[in-house]
């Protein structure tokens, strides 16, 4: 609870989308695609999950850590696909919009 004359957390004063997030984001949701992506292994068996409203999206890899290029490919909906530099594996889920 707020203390009388003290600074409100942002608990306490989001509203509207703010708070929408917040309340999301605690359950584990990202109903708004803000948060960062969590990474897999990146393996056949464990790919990085790629959300997607259409049956494809296009994605980009940087394949080293310390490297500035980024690998551009299609993802398309069913198996799991690879970019084409590094072969790090990607599948499309689908996502559905919050509103």
């Amino acid at each position: 609870m707020e203390v009388p004359g003290g600074i409100p957390t942002d608990d306490e004063q989001a509203t509207g989308l703010e708070r929408e997030v917040m309340m999301a984001a605690r359950k584990g949701q990202d109903p708004y695609n803000m948060l960062a992506p969590k990474a897999a292994s990146g393996t056949k068996e464990d790919p990085n999950l790629v959300p997607s409203i259409t049956n494809k999206r296009i994605v980009g890899c940087i394949c080293e850590e310390d490297n500035s290029a980024v690998i551009w490919f299609w993802l398309h909906k069913g198996e799991t696909q690879r970019c084409p530099s590094c072969g790090t594996h990607y599948k499309l889920v689908p996502h559905q919009l919050a509103h």
